[in-house]
């Protein structure tokens, strides 16, 4: 199989050039040749016009080359700061390069704590930090790769101005993103990639995202149908009065969380990544259990005390954000991989893997959601970051979940993908299923949920239904603004809706006498 295929690429200085495709059409590859991660077998690349022979990342650093990966290139058990010092050149003092972090951080918008450990980052946080790592490196030519994925609208749009700051100092950058209207903002020129070779090159600014999108997949864009939901009772999830301390030094203390979310439903959450989400999520998922059982429930047992594979055998399902060492086992198989949340599903028999099953089931996941990948044999690190995702999305989805916890179901994921997994979500809440949604993706949420909240701080807004908000009232609430007497009014009229789905399931009018 070949990566990528006599692709011919110009990157002018102060040019911010988009490099375009679907997930798997060698994006991510063309840039970690120039990158010097890998080296090419045929052809040239020429830097300030001439030939030359980037054997290594070093090498590329001080030619003045920065990449900022998709998949987090960060030791999780050093601090940032000392994440930082190993990618630059020379010795440093961590304090005085830490107050150099702070600064950075500060003046682009990108709030990053120089003594915090990675491995207590949320996704959101480690991406913050790869860009800060970059910056410091006063690049001439910056390579990102999908780097707003699990931004926030405001620091994108700082991003953004950082961006166009760089390139009018004469820095080169070359963008991939599968966000087309941020392209189309952003990029003076776009290269289409398709299946390993050039395809198409235009300027955004003078197309539309579907047309651009029809360049990178050959055809329109899908549209996700949404109708009306059928919330059922009880509850799939109920969260109660959850007060939970972090475990992490730097981590955020859930405060009094309560939500509900019925069968027939989606529900999303929305915030800026290290507000808590983790931390609810763990409790949720039972990846930390609680000293209240009835903290958390589902469908009416309550399930504080109970650990993960007690809770997926109730009928949970659980897509983390982070998609390698989580989501999957980057050296282990995808049959492999498939077998670690499926077990259940047939591919254990009287104690024993059944391989044939696993096979067939990482497989069936492969077809159905279009995993461009060589087989159910392919290790999960040597796919792209957007068909991982899609295979660890495809597994759960396949186990025909009762409960369905998602965070960030569609990071670093094609359009096309992305559509296609934004409608699955959404015919698993037609098919009954409770869906909690966890993302940065404003956009994301508004077309798929029916009900929204923000979390911030550690604190859980009202939850709204999606036609009495509005991107801006939500935007808002995630600074943690939203108004003190709206938390007991929503408590209120959850209390009604709850009421009305019992009445609607008993056959009786919601309006009759309680």
């Amino acid at each position: 199989m070949v990566a990528n295929d006599g692709i011919d690429l110009d990157v002018l200085p102060g040019q911010i050039h988009a490099v375009l495709g679907e997930n798997g059409a060698g994006k991510s590859t063309l840039m970690k040749i120039i990158y010097g991660v890998t080296q090419p077998t045929e052809g040239e690349l020429r830097w300030h016009g001439q030939p030359l022979r980037i054997d290594s990342p070093a090498q590329a650093r001080r030619l003045g080359i920065g990449m900022v990966f998709q998949h987090f290139s960060l030791f999780e058990t050093l601090s940032v700061v000392e994440n930082v010092a190993l990618g630059l050149d020379g010795r440093h003092d961590l304090d005085a390069l830490a107050r150099n972090i702070e600064q950075v951080s500060a003046r682009y918008g990108l709030p990053v704590q120089p003594h915090r450990l990675v491995h207590a980052l949320s996704v959101g946080e480690r991406q913050r930090v790869e860009i800060v790592r970059c910056l410091l490196q006063q690049p001439k030519l910056l390579i990102m790769d999908e780097p707003t994925s699990v931004l926030t609208p405001q620091a994108v749009q700082r991003l953004f101005e950082t961006l166009r700051q760089l390139a009018a100092e004469g820095c080169s950058i070359l963008y991939i993103s599968h966000k087309l209207d941020e392209i189309q903002a952003l990029c003076d020129v776009a290269t289409v990639l398709r299946d390993g070779r050039v395809s198409g090159r235009c300027v955004p600014a003078q197309e539309t995202p579907a047309s651009m999108a029809r360049m990178m997949i050959g055809r329109d864009l899908p549209v996700c149908v949404h109708g009306p939901s059928q919330p059922q009772t009880p509850a799939q999830l109920r969260v109660r009065d959850l007060s939970l301390p972090s475990d992490e030094p730097f981590g955020v203390d859930l405060q009094s969380v309560s939500l509900e979310v019925f069968g027939g439903e989606i529900v999303g959450i929305a915030g800026v990544s290290g507000n808590g989400q983790q931390e609810l999520l763990r409790a949720i998922s039972g990846e930390q259990t609680l000293d209240d059982a009835a903290a958390v429930s589902m469908a009416g047992l309550d399930v504080g005390q109970l650990g993960a594979a007690q809770r997926r055998a109730l009928g949970l399902c659980f897509v983390p954000e982070e998609r390698l060492g989580r989501g999957a086992v980057p050296d282990m198989s995808l049959a492999e991989n498939a077998l670690l949340t499926a077990h259940r599903h047939g591919l254990v028999r009287h104690g024993l893997l059944d391989r044939g099953a696993m096979a067939r089931f990482a497989a069936a996941c492969i077809e159905r959601f279009a995993v461009k990948a060589p087989g159910p044999q392919a290790s999960a690190r040597s796919l792209s970051g957007g068909n991982l995702q899609k295979f660890i999305v495809g597994r759960e989805l396949m186990q025909r979940p009762a409960l369905l916890v998602a965070a960030q179901p569609t990071w670093g994921v094609d359009v096309g993908a992305a559509a296609f997994i934004r409608q699955s979500l959404i015919d698993l809440r037609n098919a009954g299923a409770a869906v909690l949604v966890v993302s940065e993706e404003l956009d994301e949420l508004f077309e798929i949920c029916d009900r929204i909240a923000v979390l911030a701080g550690g604190r859980l807004s009202p939850l709204r239904p999606l036609a009495q908000t509005s991107l801006e009232e939500i935007g808002t609430w995630m600074s943690g603004l939203w108004p003190p007497g709206e938390a007991a009014q929503a408590e209120m009229a959850q209390t009604s809706q709850a009421r009305a789905v019992r009445s609607r399931h008993n056959g009786a009018s919601p309006h009759a006498a309680p």
